[in-house]
């Protein structure tokens, strides 16, 4: 689903006008970006979490040709489902 499907769903769920609903789209997604900039987590109920986990620096290997390589350290975004959220994805893949 893209982003443009989702503000179509918000307006035709909620009622608000398509533009508003690209808004309120936007507005959410910046607001979850900053949140995660600023190194804070964010949670959502009975959906999951963002979180921002620090990775050091590693060994590694490079795929094409083998060769051992170090990974340099970095930060990334890690998303965890929330208990609710599994449970309602594999019912739902249960019925269809």
């Amino acid at each position: 689903m893209s982003k443009a499907e989702i503000a179509n769903a918000i307006c035709e769920r909620i009622g608000v006008p398509r533009k508003e609903s690209v808004v309120l789209l936007e507005q959410v997604l910046s607001l979850i970006k900053e949140t995660l900039k600023n190194g804070e987590s964010v949670k959502i109920a009975e959906f999951g979490s963002f979180l921002i986990r620090k990775k050091n620096e590693r060994k590694g290997r490079n795929m094409k040709t083998g060769e051992p390589m170090q990974i340099t350290p970095r930060t990334v975004v890690r998303f965890r489902a929330s208990v609710q959220f599994k449970q309602s994805v594999l019912k739902a893949g249960e019925n269809g």
